[in-house]
């Protein structure tokens, strides 16, 4: 099972397993991750589960469509590391993924 690393706001590192084909915001869920609030619950319809994929992964997750890039207009502090975890679905070349919780209790 992958393990995907998650630093919330405030610096704690969480490493945790994930199961091949959930996504990044369901492995945080799953795990209690603080910050990661996945309000639609995955539709990609409201932007609470943005974050920032650490640079070194950026390479490595699949690229974002037009409806994520659209909804991502509506997260606080867009970077261009910015995604939404609901949208990046785990597989084993994600093993060891570096996940950045934005600040997202807005």
């Amino acid at each position: 099972m992958p393990k995907v690393t998650y630093i919330t706001p405030d610096g704690t590192r969480h490493e945790v397993n994930v199961e091949n084909g959930h996504s990044v915001m369901e492995g945080a869920i799953n795990n209690n991750i603080d910050g990661i609030v996945a309000e639609c619950g995955g539709a990609c319809a409201c932007a609470t589960c943005h974050s920032y994929v650490d640079e070194a992964w950026m390479d490595k997750v699949p690229e974002m469509d037009d409806m994520e890039d659209s909804m991502l207009d509506a997260a606080f502090d867009r970077k261009e590391t910015s995604r939404l975890t609901c949208q990046i679905e785990v597989t084993d070349e994600l093993d060891g993924l570096v996940i950045h919780v934005a600040e997202n209790d807005y």
